[in-house]
């Protein structure tokens, strides 16, 4: 039976624990594992923002504090002299 690789999208001629640990170590398939997994997370991150953008559109996420102006009589420390 053939060994499917999911990363490469490819199969193996043959599978033994050898060939598929030879497969497995080889930089082409290490940098598809690197590949599906930086694209996951940027998938990940954008559906976060995403539904942070829909959240704050629809009212349900106040302003951020920074957003405003700060209120009357609030103490800012001055910038430290350089």
């Amino acid at each position: 039976d053939r060994f499917y690789c999911d990363y490469c999208d490819t199969y193996l001629t043959h599978d033994s624990p050898s060939v598929r640990k030879t497969h497995c170590s080889g930089r082409k398939h290490k940098e598809n594992v690197k590949d599906y997994y930086q694209k996951w997370m940027e998938e990940q991150a954008q559906s976060l923002i995403d539904k942070t953008t829909a959240a704050f559109q629809q009212g349900k996420i106040p302003p951020t504090p920074f957003s405003a102006p700060p209120p009357a009589g609030a103490m800012i420390p001055p910038p430290p002299s350089i």
